[in-house]
């Protein structure tokens, strides 16, 4: 066989045997949280026509895309980002619905990284979407699902950045500058480059009230009492409504215990251009970068059709999982644990007959006949290695129970142990 068969492209890699186990089992924590919040689950194809993640919707680059054709040359791309996908979901069976919709998922995007320092091409996001809801107390509550599911994965030790869109969009709207100056101003707001602002702005004829609080920029991060200061920089009315409806967020995070938790980033830009109203990240110590990311998006429905607000975030699988591990955070796979169960050729029917009581009693048991040429320690060892919790071995009428936790070996009849199990 052509030895490159069995490697996987660059940026994708087979996840396998505990690891996938755990990953399944963080999984179902934090998809747990979301159905207690009443959200529902909702699965969109892998791959979509090219326009559904175009420019206009202010998703990834083209050239960050997985692009294919389908027999009738249309232009389809691997899903870099489920939120889109959703939205034409959403505008296509509830179009007429206005009523607050809890919708949660769970899947993998894909990214053509032209560089992938480590990162993965393909990961698994799980997230959940609140569309028809435009409150503050909606913003509140995708943030406070994000903290629960973090607290179920097992992580204690993070924080949640939030920043308002308006605040930064409030500013550049009222600028008198070129595009080209806009897209600089961002740079340095997104890289937290302090000195090349301050360079930009000696060259600038701009108002003094703009001026000063693009050169503070980097400084508005911290908590709430932050707000006051950035309030305190500008009177611009549509950056002192965001922070204004920063400040109710806060207050719904409150009655929650919540606000703990938090920290506000002003200077915060996000990837997306969807995104209308707060944005917030989740962060944590081992990873070098966001492990959750979400936010508001009141246009991007209209796009598909449907005039509805919606709010959402995601958190990306793979990289809570890394946390976990660098911060030696153990994951219980108690709800994974099985029995081998080894027997004698000869004695199958008595083996399928307990190993169907088992079942039935909710032990999850894997059934193997006995070949000749391997011992019963071969047997034990590749148990061990799949994970198995012990092995249950038929063999001339009793049944010798190894608990491979415990490192004890019980020996019983058929009717003790049919007693007993």
């Amino acid at each position: 066989m052509n030895e490159k068969l069995l490697h996987t492209p660059e940026g994708v890699r087979d996840i396998y045997n505990s690891e996938c186990k755990k990953k399944s089992a963080v999984e179902k924590r934090m998809h747990h949280v979301l159905e207690l919040y009443g959200y529902q689950d909702i699965e969109t194809p892998t791959f979509e026509f090219f326009d559904i993640f175009n420019s206009d919707t202010g998703t990834v680059s083209s050239l960050e895309m997985f692009k294919f054709f389908d027999r009738n040359n249309n232009t389809l791309v691997l899903r870099p980002d489920m939120t889109p996908s959703i939205a034409r979901s959403v505008a296509k069976y509830y179009s007429n619905c206005d009523f607050p919709l809890r919708l949660s998922y769970q899947g993998n995007t894909f990214l053509n990284n032209r560089s992938y320092q480590g990162k993965l091409a393909e990961k698994t996001e799980l997230g959940a979407e609140l569309v028809n809801d435009d409150s503050p107390e909606a913003d509140a509550e995708v943030i406070i699902m994000m903290i629960d599911c973090f607290l179920a994965a097992g992580i204690r030790e993070f924080r949640i950045d939030i920043g308002q869109v308006e605040f930064y969009k409030g500013i550049m709207d009222a600028l008198e500058v070129s595009e080209d100056v806009k897209k600089q101003i961002h740079e340095y707001i997104e890289n937290k480059n302090s000195l090349g602002m301050e360079i930009l702005l000696s060259n600038l004829e701009i108002k003094p009230c703009y001026r000063n609080i693009l050169s503070e920029y980097n400084e508005l991060y911290g908590d709430v009492s932050m707000l006051e200061k950035a309030k305190r920089l500008t009177m611009n009315p549509r950056c002192r409504k965001a922070i204004e409806r920063l400040e109710e967020v806060y207050e719904v995070l409150k009655l929650y215990g919540y606000e703990k938790y938090v920290s506000f980033d002003l200077g915060m830009v996000n990837h997306y251009d969807y995104y209308t109203g707060i944005i917030f990240r989740g962060y944590t110590y081992g990873t070098g970068d966001a492990i959750g990311k979400g936010g508001r998006y009141d246009n991007l429905l209209s796009q598909f059709g449907k005039d509805a607000t919606a709010c959402g975030f995601t958190i990306l699988v793979d990289d809570v999982l890394s946390a976990l591990s660098r911060q030696n955070i153990p994951i219980s796979l108690r709800e994974y644990e099985y029995s081998l169960f080894l027997y004698e050729k000869e004695e199958r029917a008595e083996a399928i007959s307990l190993a169907v009581g088992l079942r039935n009693g909710g032990v999850k048991t894997e059934t193997i006949c006995r070949v000749k040429d391997k011992t019963l320690e071969e047997y034990m060892k590749f148990g061990k290695n799949q994970g198995a919790q012990g092995m249950i071995y038929l063999n001339g009428g009793m049944v010798t129970v190894y608990d491979f936790t415990e490192g004890l070996k019980k020996t019983k009849t058929l009717q003790e142990f049919r007693e007993e199990y």
